[in-house]
């Protein structure tokens, strides 16, 4: 094999159900991070900070998953100084996904089973002691993060399949 084909395998397109599943991520935390945002300009100024923070956190991380699906996620971008265009190792990149999908999927599963057996009883925890209770949230919250609870499945689906076209590489890559 020459360096060209394998240069044609390691950019070749993922299944277009791989492509759907990338970009159904940032959708799905969407209505989460502007429903967040939203409360930046309603709420008090203690919890400013941590609004702003996790929605760009949990965008960003969602963002990410589209380079298991583009070139940009398999080699440094050419403008970086020293590493730029090398590839990037596989199996970090799928370790590091396949652990943030379960770690999400055990997250939903345990605040459903804690909201259906109630395994902690949940009570007040504030951020400062002057910090006010807020009640409990109902369907007018968790309707924006119900279309979380696929986050973990799609990561997982896309990083499993990014593993197989990985594993296809390295297996014509081997002389």
């Amino acid at each position: 094999m020459n360096p060209t084909d394998s240069a044609r395998v390691s950019t070749a397109a993922p299944p277009p159900w791989a492509v759907w599943a990338a970009y159904a991520v940032p959708l799905c935390v969407l209505p989460s991070t502007a429903w967040r945002l939203s409360l930046v300009f309603t709420d008090d100024a203690v919890t400013r900070w941590y609004m702003v923070f996790l929605s760009a956190l949990s965008m960003g991380l969602a963002l990410l998953i589209l380079g298991l699906v583009h070139g940009w996620g398999q080699r440094v971008p050419y403008w970086v100084p020293r590493i730029g265009g090398r590839r990037i190792p596989a199996r970090p990149v799928v370790r590091v996904a396949l652990i943030g999908g379960l770690s999400l999927v055990a997250i939903c599963v345990y605040f459903l089973l804690n909201q259906r057996f109630h395994l902690v009883q949940s009570t007040w925890v504030g951020i400062g002691d002057d910090e006010p209770v807020h009640p409990t949230p109902g369907w007018e919250v968790l309707r924006y993060y119900a279309p979380m609870l696929a986050w973990g499945p799609l990561v997982i689906a896309v990083a499993a399949d990014y593993r197989r076209r990985a594993a296809v590489v390295r297996r014509l890559e081997k002389p």
